[in-house]
């Protein structure tokens, strides 16, 4: 928690981000992947981020990942 909250004063803003990478499936997945199988990567600190392609947008908090969690779970049971 104490980690997180230096964090929110002093991290990283993940301002500059790479273009959205997506993992083969076969392929070993990163945390950040293993969510919707695209993730991007802040260039500045090196740490890797949930990416919703079709929403194109950065999943940064545990409500966006829910939602992604749930679009790919519909889409998945069709």
């Amino acid at each position: 928690m104490l980690a997180r909250l230096i964090d929110a004063f002093f991290g990283c803003s993940h301002e500059r981000l790479s273009f959205p990478l997506t993992v083969r499936q076969r392929s070993r997945r990163s945390p950040a992947a293993s969510l919707t199988g695209t993730y991007v990567t802040c260039l500045d600190c090196g740490k890797e981020l949930a990416y919703d392609w079709k929403e194109m947008k950065v999943l940064r908090s545990s409500k966006d990942n829910r939602r992604a969690l749930g679009a790919l779970a519909t889409k998945e049971a069709a």
